[in-house]
């Protein structure tokens, strides 16, 4: 069960979740891998073919760690709240009540923009800011804070 699902309170639904980009976080497998191939080839055709195998294993273990930190990262809102966590062994999370919010700034480079990813940075009451990278459909996250916050709003200026 996941962070966000494990701490959802009574009645809480979730009305979007989405996680790190695929893209942002295999960037590191696909440089070592550029990297770790020419250097298998020298040392597979030298003195050295017993020790061929490391740059494979180095290879590995970042394409491990890449699929762990994206599997880790969690990021959602629900009615009453938004929830963001990263990290495994060290983790952090941030949880920010809906009427907290004072604003949600989205960045994106040109490459973001293109692949549909980017950074938030979420401001809290008192000027907090929460700032998260490489978020899967950053304006999405977005838009659905603003929804939820706007259905809030329209319920209580209504009077329900």
């Amino acid at each position: 069960m996941s962070y966000i699902d494990s701490s959802l309170l009574e009645g809480e639904r979730i009305v979007y979740r989405t996680r790190l980009h695929w893209l942002a976080v295999i960037s590191p497998v696909i440089l070592t891998a550029i990297v770790m191939a020419p250097i298998a080839w020298f040392l597979s055709t030298g003195t050295w073919s017993s020790y061929a195998w490391m740059p494979a294993a180095i290879w590995l273990v970042v394409l491990a760690a890449a699929v762990i930190k994206r599997q880790s990262s969690d990021f959602a809102v629900t009615d009453k709240r938004v929830m963001m966590k990263v990290g495994v062994f060290s983790s952090r999370s941030v949880e920010l009540l809906l009427n907290k919010i004072e604003a949600i700034a989205v960045n994106q480079s040109f490459v973001g923009r293109i692949f549909g990813y980017g950074d938030i940075e979420v401001t809290g009451s008192g000027g907090t800011k929460e700032e998260f990278r490489n978020i899967q459909a950053p304006l999405d996250f977005r838009r659905a804070v603003q929804s939820v916050t706007d259905m809030q709003t329209t319920a209580v200026s209504s009077g329900r």
